[in-house]
């Protein structure tokens, strides 16, 4: 069983405020929250803060908030963690206040990147707002929706999440990129690691509850120059439909829909032969060479008939209720 059960939050640090607020609210729908001149948070749901932009903090640092149950269970996993030689931080209230949450503890994994896990995430009294008309965002027990971090090496970095944190493998792919994909619960990935040479943060992805939704923010990003880094286009493995956008800082965020779930007690991981995407999700950030071969993985797979099943959840066939008190008020007056 995994010692965290989501991720909670992100936290990143940038001193363009003002773009990050444009970019999070314009285009991808969430509510932003001043906190302060240098803090900038964002909600997506009934939790007081899930994404958070620091000025204070260097450009291109970051952190991942991981979830646990209870006090006890932060307790324990920060035991599991010195057993291994890893340091562990007790972090004071300040910045447990800070994260809005009950209490954390902070450790790095083998590539550098700071981790925090926590327990008692607050709950804001007021209702969700969406920076822009969309239906919401699927977070709940599958967490934020997942973070994807670039590593010189995978064999060395996975070790630390599979054995110290308990994530599992849910597949992984050679070509054309060396990509191995984890979860912690039914969300098909939580993380993700991708082996570039240097340690980075590659795209934080967030689930909107309707296709349309995803759709629109694609136009909303086609407007913008040089916006969209990886197109519209549908994964093989979590068989996302989804589009990348370039954010204000060094990474992307990933825009999706239709995210597959898993039973962790019985899945098993697999080799992806067909490259990571079923059609689609042109990206530019590749290599030529390395786009060549993913451009003909997908000529492949077209020439083949690959398909995959829709992963539409239930009361999602119909447009949802709420979110567009017109259409509410007209199937009421039937």
């Amino acid at each position: 069983m995994a010692a965290v059960q989501a991720l909670g939050y992100a936290g990143f640090g940038s001193s363009a405020l003002d773009d990050w607020r444009q970019f999070g609210t314009r285009l991808v729908g969430l509510q932003a929250v001043e906190r302060s001149a240098a803090l900038l948070a964002f909600r997506m749901d009934d939790r007081k803060q899930r994404i958070v932009i620091d000025r204070s903090m260097p450009e291109g640092a970051r952190f991942l908030g991981w979830e646990v149950t209870d006090a006890a269970a932060l307790e324990a996993l920060a035991a599991r963690l010195e057993a291994a030689e890893v340091e562990v931080s007790a972090e004071p209230q300040t910045l447990a206040d800070a994260r809005r949450v009950g209490g954390l503890i902070s450790f790095r994994d083998p590539a550098g990147n700071r981790l925090e896990a926590f327990y008692g995430a607050e709950i804001d009294a007021t209702p969700f707002c969406p920076g822009r008309s969309i239906s919401g965002f699927r977070t709940g027990p599958l967490g934020l929706g997942h973070a994807v971090l670039t590593v010189e090496h995978i064999d060395a970095v996975m070790p630390f999440y599979v054995d110290l944190l308990g994530f599992g493998l849910s597949d992984y792919m050679q070509k054309p990129f060396r990509a191995f994909f984890f979860h912690i619960n039914a969300r098909h990935h939580s993380l993700a690691l991708i082996e570039t040479g240097r340690n980075g943060m590659h795209h934080l992805m967030v689930e909107l509850f309707s296709l349309d939704d995803v759709g629109q923010c694609y136009d909303v990003a086609l407007s913008e120059a040089d916006r969209v880094n990886v197109t519209l286009g549908r994964h093989t493995n979590d068989l996302m439909t989804s589009f990348y956008a370039r954010t204000p800082s060094s990474f992307m965020v990933e825009c999706g829909w239709g995210g597959r779930e898993i039973d962790p007690s019985t899945w098993r991981p697999f080799e992806m032969q067909n490259g990571p995407s079923l059609w689609g999700h042109e990206r530019v950030w590749l290599p030529p060479a390395a786009r060549e071969e993913a451009q003909k993985m997908r000529m492949r797979a077209a020439a083949a008939g690959l398909r995959a099943p829709v992963q539409v959840m239930e009361g999602n066939y119909q447009l949802i209720s709420g979110t567009c008190p017109w259409w509410d008020g007209v199937k009421a007056g039937d």
